[in-house]
């Protein structure tokens, strides 16, 4: 389908909107009518936001400094591929190979931070029901997203309105409400499918243990960007993805104190960067 017409736009459009998981729409307003569970002490009054992304869908939110941010895979089929960049200068944007890099750590779960190319800490992982080890892996930092290419090979579309969408087509629709080009597009982490690499270098398709649920606290004001779509390396013949239930609600950057502030001397430094950046710029935390 294209889009390049008001006919086909408003097509689409209709589509998109269809496709929401039924029971719940796409986006929820306002987000306090969300009917799913939250963690306690969060009420439904509490939430910013609230959406499922249909499966092959994407979404992007601007979240300010502290927002809890929660990515709910409900059927056990979605794989998550999120970036995040600085709402304020989005010139400065997640950083893989250095999150992974400066935490000596590959398989990111709860306690883990997000790192931005300049030594921020973008966002923390404060919780991860998957559980994410090394010899249970149910995240990917390694891989990155789906390309047109390599889904046009394998499922016969990449197209980001086909049936089989590519992350990084999703990628691009989503960095474009904010300004950004495909050329600002770095690596993305993956979430809810893992991958196992053996002592010979060889990666290894492991997928989803079922329902989990990850929530991120940011650290600086942030775009994030989430596609719903297959990992590269699914090894299944057919597309799979599912929906992706994603929440948000207020609260506050990590601060001294917190036992992830100095859990790590890679981690305090992040976290020091990020709340000197913060305060220079008025915010009173």
């Amino acid at each position: 389908m294209t889009t390049a017409t008001t006919t086909g736009a408003k097509a689409h459009a209709r589509e998109q909107e269809g496709a929401a998981a039924p029971g719940l729409p796409r986006v929820l307003h306002p987000a306090s009518a969300y009917p799913g569970d939250l963690p306690q002490g969060v009420t439904a009054d509490d939430l910013v936001w609230a959406e499922t992304v249909p499966p092959g869908g994407y979404t992007s939110l601007v979240v300010a400094a502290g927002t809890r941010v929660r990515v709910r895979d409900t059927t056990g089929d979605a794989c998550a591929h999120l970036l995040a960049f600085h709402a304020d200068q989005p010139t400065e944007r997640l950083n893989v190979a250095d999150t992974v890099k400066v935490q000596w750590q590959a398989f990111l779960t709860t306690g883990h931070l997000l790192l931005s190319d300049q030594g921020r800490a973008l966002a923390t992982i404060v919780e991860d029901t998957a559980g994410n080890r090394a010899d249970a892996p149910r995240h990917d930092a390694l891989f990155g997203t789906s390309t047109l290419a390599r889904n046009t090979e394998r499922y016969g579309s990449g197209d980001a309105f086909g049936p089989s969408p590519a992350g990084r087509e999703l990628f691009a629709l989503a960095a474009a409400k904010h300004g950004l080009a495909r050329r600002d597009i770095p690596p993305s982490v993956t979430f809810f499918e893992g991958v196992s690499v053996s002592d010979a270098g060889r990666a290894a398709f492991v997928g989803s243990p079922g329902p989990a649920s990850l929530t991120l606290v940011a650290e600086l004001p942030l775009i994030v960007l989430l596609a719903s779509t297959a990992h590269p390396l699914d090894s299944r013949r057919e597309f799979v993805a599912g929906p992706l239930d994603v929440v948000a609600w207020p609260g506050a950057p990590t601060q001294p104190g917190d036992p992830r502030w100095a859990a790590t001397p890679e981690g305090r430094r992040a976290y020091e960067n990020s709340t000197a950046h913060r305060r220079t710029r008025g915010a009173a935390r």
